[in-house]
């Protein structure tokens, strides 16, 4: 599908804010109620709009404390990768979990309470994960931008 500038623009205002009406995204496209309906319905369909979602403020639900954990198995076989990645994918603090190159294998955004919750975290779930070789913690300071927006 090739998205046109009314796409653009629709996918924008949507993740600006996806609570936006039909007749609020109508009146800023300039575009009828059916005609943003049936946009929004086609870039669904296609898959261009994944999931609607909510953001939630991690510091009011005390989840305020980010690690960056840098990851390297002990082995990079087709096996210990799906075996790694099928078990890190439950653990429910793991935010992201990024397969990369480099000195590291994977990069993990981790959010738990406090530094306590965390070495609970690396101690009991995931340091007990099978295949894992080394790990590298970074502790967050300060969240300088953080977005969800991808610019089309």
């Amino acid at each position: 599908m090739t998205l046109d500038s009314i796409d653009k623009k629709l996918l924008f205002l949507l993740q600006s804010d996806s609570k936006k009406t039909t007749k609020e995204l109508s009146l800023k496209l300039n575009l009828s109620v059916t005609a943003v309906y049936e946009r929004i319905k086609k870039l669904e369909r296609e898959g261009i709009i994944d999931k609607y979602v909510v953001l939630v403020n991690r510091s009011k639900v005390e989840k305020g404390f980010v690690v960056f954990c840098h990851l390297k198995l002990i082995q990079h076989t087709k096996e210990f990768i799906a075996k790694f990645e099928s078990e890190v994918v439950k653990l429910k603090e793991v935010m992201e979990c990024h397969h990369v190159s480099g000195d590291y294998d994977y990069i993990l955004k981790i959010v738990v309470k406090n530094m306590e919750a965390y070495r609970e975290f690396l101690v009991t779930k995931l340091t007990t994960l099978q295949h894992i070789g080394s790990t590298h913690s970074t502790f967050m300071i300060s969240e300088v931008k953080s977005t969800t927006v991808v610019d089309i």
